[in-house]
């Protein structure tokens, strides 16, 4: 499985931004797909995951409220609307994929993609 995200990009707080994270190769026993973000000199965090064939959805609680996560069936493809961006919010966005099934949410996944940038500016 091979994950590829994009829509990083700079934004003034208090605005949006869209991530997508395309997923390609044997992705017909997806699991859940999940965002995870990592800030300069912090460890990785989990932001928000779905189960694929359901959609059931969980979201760390600073990004609740704010950031929606998505996906298409269809074009294999999960989304992260993020609202009301923070300063704290930026970060190397990844997204994963867990294969197989899990406890909810997953406590740990299978493949990553290899991250996209967004800096929020204050």
């Amino acid at each position: 499985v091979q994950l590829q995200a994009s829509g990083g990009g700079l934004v003034q707080a208090g605005g949006s931004l869209r991530l997508s994270c395309a997923a390609s190769g044997r992705t017909f026993s997806t699991y859940a797909m999940g965002w995870f973000r990592q800030a300069p000199g912090k460890e990785r965090e989990f932001v928000a995951a779905i189960s694929w064939s359901l959609g059931r959805t969980y979201y760390v609680d600073s990004v609740k409220g704010r950031f929606t996560i998505s996906r298409d069936y269809a074009k294999n493809t999960v989304y992260l609307q993020m609202n009301s961006l923070k300063p704290e919010d930026t970060a190397v966005y990844y997204c994963a994929s867990r294969v197989g099934s899990s406890t909810w949410p997953p406590a740990a996944y299978d493949y990553w993609g290899q991250g996209t940038l967004v800096t929020v500016s204050s």
